[in-house]
C-alpha cells in the first residue's frame, strides 16, 4: 500500500495543479469579481484539506499513547528501558544536529530566493503566531501534564510522552495484575494503526484539494515549472556563475 499511496499522492498533486490552473485560466481575467470567484472555489477545496488535517490531529494522541505504553510494558525491565531511552535521546539529538547542519549547508550553497526581490513585511507586522520571551520555568513545567484528559484533548505531545512513560513503568512494576490492561492497550495499538491506515488513504484527496486550491488563486496564471525556475533554478545558477573562477 505504501508504494501505491506515494504514486497516488504524486498523481493527485499533478491533477490538482492541472485543475487549479485550468480553473484559473477559465475564470480568471484579472478583475475583482473573477478573483473573488476563484477564492470562493479555493475555499471549497480547502474543506477537504481541513478535514484531512483534523483526521491527522484526531489520531495523534491515542496513537502515541498506546504505542509508547505498549512498548514500555512489553519490555518488562526498567533497566533496559533506561538504556533504550538514552540511546533514543542520543539518536534524536544526532538527527537534529544533522538535519540542522544539512539545512544550513544547502541554504548557503544554493541560496534560494536570491534575485527574486520579494517585498519583506515590516518587523512589527502581525504573523498570527504567538511570540514571547523564553522562560525555562514555564518550559519545564509545561512538559508535565496537569490532567491525563487535558493532555490528550489538547494533543500536547510532550505531556502525552511523559504520561505514557509513567503508565508504562507502572504497568511493568505491577506485573501480572496488569496483564489485562496490557492486552487491552496492545489491542488499542492495532486499532489505531488500522485507523491511521484509513486516514492515510485520504491523503491523495487532501493533496489534490490543497494544490488545486492554491493554484486556482494564482493570477496571472503562471505554470508551476516557470515559478520553480524563477525562484529556485535561476538564483542557484546565478550564484554558481558568480562563484565560478574566471
Amino acid at each position: 500500500m505504501g508504494k501505491r499511496l506515494t504514486t497516488y499522492i504524486f498523481i493527485a498533486l499533478l491533477l490538482g495543479l492541472v485543475v487549479g490552473l485550468a480553473l484559473n485560466t477559465t475564470i480568471g481575467d484579472g478583475s475583482a469579481p473573477a478573483q473573488a470567484r476563484l477564492e470562493e472555489i479555493a475555499g471549497y477545496f480547502s474543506i477537504v484539506t481541513a478535514i484531512f488535517l483534523r483526521l491527522i490531529k484526531m489520531i495523534i494522541a491515542p496513537l502515541v499513547f498506546s504505542t509508547l505504553v505498549a512498548g514500555i510494558a512489553q519490555m518488562g525491565d526498567t533497566k533496559a528501558l533506561g538504556r533504550i531511552g538514552i540511546r533514543s535521546l542520543g539518536w534524536f539529538i544526532g538527527a537534529s544536529l544533522l538535519s540542522l547542519g544539512l539545512g544550513l549547508l544547502l541554504v548557503n550553497l544554493f541560496q534560494p530566493g536570491v534575485g527574486v526581490h520579494l517585498t519583506l513585511p515590516a518587523a512589527s507586522a502581525a504573523t498570527g503566531v504567538e511570540t514571547g520571551t523564553f522562560n525555562l520555568k514555564d518550559f519545564i513545567s509545561h512538559i508535565f501534564p496537569t490532567s491525563m484528559v487535558d493532555a490528550m484533548a489538547k494533543n500536547e505531545i510532550l505531556q502525552i510522552v511523559i504520561l505514557s512513560i509513567f503508565v508504562g513503568v507502572a504497568i511493568t512494576a505491577v506485573g501480572e495484575k496488569a496483564e489485562p490492561l496490557v492486552r487491552a492497550i496492545d489491542a488499542l495499538v492495532h486499532v489505531m494503526l488500522q485507523i491511521t491506515d484509513y486516514v492515510m488513504r485520504f491523503a491523495p484527496f487532501a493533496v489534490f484539494a490543497a494544490v488545486a486550491g492554491k493554484s486556482t488563486c494564482w493570477w496571472p496564471p503562471v505554470p508551476f515549472w516557470t515559478s520553480f525556475w524563477s525562484v529556485q533554478v535561476c538564483p542557484s545558477v546565478e550564484v554558481w556563475r558568480r562563484k565560478r573562477p574566471a
